[in-house]
């Protein structure tokens, strides 16, 4: 068990014996080993391009972490007619053995690494090479970032509580890091992001090194992450300055009602700065095949994921975004499809996975401003993404704590089934409350503030391996 996975504990070595492990044979073929050394721009561009593979991984960003970011909360539900996917998480029976749970640690931890590789290879600085290192400073602080918001108490909770383990080598073998503390992971997470978005030029680095589209990171991708990660902190002003500098000077808009479905079932990255910030790619040469996001919505993959009927009825007639579920049969059965993730059956391309959105940079605008006490500048950027998703409505007019429930609201309609409703629940400490459907596979209806299971274990051969590592209560 022990040398099956990329625990913590053996991170330094696993990269060193990559060419001797079988366990390692299903590493990204575009990763680079440590024994090559990163020693000009286009081989840092490879580990750049193997460290993306990493995080599109079915056990990463690639299925898992969108999944149970939503089913864990009140978006989603599993068929009564399922694949047995996700059953554990469903149920909120999960334990440290359970293969997802294990998945987001070692795939987290083992992306991790390999941005280590990169932030700490000695290639001198240039343009080039700013850009590169600023896009693994981001992945590192993103992976944090999830990591600690599923293992970790939230930080608006308690930021004393312990955290993840924060390895910031890639060299050391055999290392034993106890849990650093959830403050602790969040000071590193805003470093990592205010040194991506120092490093990295305004404009995109030559072409001949990677595409200049919304596939890779860009400056203000980094800075739209930092503004995630100060609004899950809960340090709402620099939550306000992150996001307002994203909105001023990023150059992103919003597409138009009339435009909205053709952008959700478009497969292709954005090059005009259109909604997208930054996604991971999956096309005909890498995607995840049967098992990736779209699989799991699909009703000509598994289909085993489908809307819940509140979430469903919080939008209006004239809503855009509504459209993008379908009201239709699962095993003769009436169900609400999602078809946010339009195109498994293409090929030529497939949907890529989108890891943050404009939309979400402007509502996480409107909440800081209204838990900083300015209702009105906090209404403008509520209704900005409000009435473009829906052309009929004549904007919120809202005061107090009744702007912050309608911007949460916004939230759950605007990022349904892209894996962060759960997080929402969390750090605003509120009960998790999940829909029984009718014809829904058996779940648990009420998770209460302070029950144990709002954190993940941490995955037992980890506690085996290494010590140091202290278990959450109740696991």
């Amino acid at each position: 068990m022990k040398t099956r996975y990329f625990y913590i504990v053996i991170a330094g070595a696993l990269s060193l014996a990559a060419c001797k492990k079988s366990f390692l044979a299903d590493a990204p073929p575009t990763a680079v080993p440590v024994s090559s050394a990163i020693n000009s721009n286009s081989s840092m561009a490879d580990a750049v391009n193997g460290m993306y593979s990493t995080m599109r991984m079915t056990s990463l960003f690639g299925r898992d972490i969108p999944v149970m970011g939503d089913l864990m909360a009140d978006d989603i539900y599993i068929s009564f007619s399922n694949s047995s996917k996700y059953l554990q998480e469903n149920n909120y029976t999960f334990n440290n053995i359970t293969p997802e749970v294990i998945d987001i640690w070692t795939q987290g931890y083992y992306s991790i690494l390999q941005a280590n590789r990169i932030i700490n290879s000695s290639l001198p600085a240039d343009a080039t090479v700013n850009q590169l290192r600023g896009e693994a400073y981001t992945v590192r602080g993103l992976v944090y970032l999830e990591l600690v918001n599923f293992f970790g108490t939230p930080a608006t909770v308690n930021l004393n509580a312990p955290g993840v383990p924060i390895v910031k080598s890639f060299t050391t073998p055999f290392i034993m890091p106890s849990r650093n503390t959830v403050g602790d992971v969040y000071n590193q997470i805003i470093s990592d992001l205010d040194s991506a978005y120092n490093l990295m030029p305004a404009t995109s680095i030559p072409s001949n090194f990677h595409a200049t589209n919304s596939e890779y990171i860009a400056k203000y991708a980094a800075r739209a992450i930092e503004a995630r990660a100060y609004l899950y902190k809960g340090d709402y002003t620099n939550a306000l300055a992150a996001s307002l500098d994203v909105i001023q000077n990023g150059g992103y808009t919003l597409s138009a009602a009339t435009a909205f479905n053709a952008y959700w079932a478009n497969p292709a990255p954005q090059a005009g700065k259109l909604e997208t910030i930054f996604e991971l790619a999956l096309n005909t040469q890498t995607n995840n095949g049967t098992n990736g996001l779209d699989g799991i919505y699909s009703q000509s993959g598994f289909g085993d994921m489908l809307c819940t009927d509140p979430l469903y009825a919080s939008y209006s007639a004239t809503d855009v975004r509504k459209s993008l579920i379908v009201s239709g049969k699962r095993s003769a059965q009436p169900a609400l499809i999602v078809n946010k993730y339009a195109n498994y059956l293409l090929s030529t391309d497939k949907d890529d996975i989108k890891i943050i959105r404009y939309a979400e940079v402007l509502l996480t605008a409107a909440e800081a401003y209204a838990r900083t006490n300015d209702n009105t500048d906090a209404l403008i950027y509520l209704n900005m993404v409000a009435q473009k998703r829906d052309p009929a409505l004549l904007g919120y007019s809202s005061t107090g704590t009744t702007t912050i429930s309608n911007i949460l609201a916004e939230r759950q309609k605007e990022l349904a089934f892209e894996g962060l409703r759960y997080f929402d629940l969390t750090r605003t400490n509120v009960a998790i409350n999940r829909p029984v459907e009718p014809f829904g596979y058996t779940s648990i209806a009420l998770i209460p503030v302070g029950d144990n299971r709002r954190l993940l274990p941490i995955p037992l051969a980890e506690i085996n391996a290494n010590g140091n590592v202290a278990q959450n209560p109740g696991f």
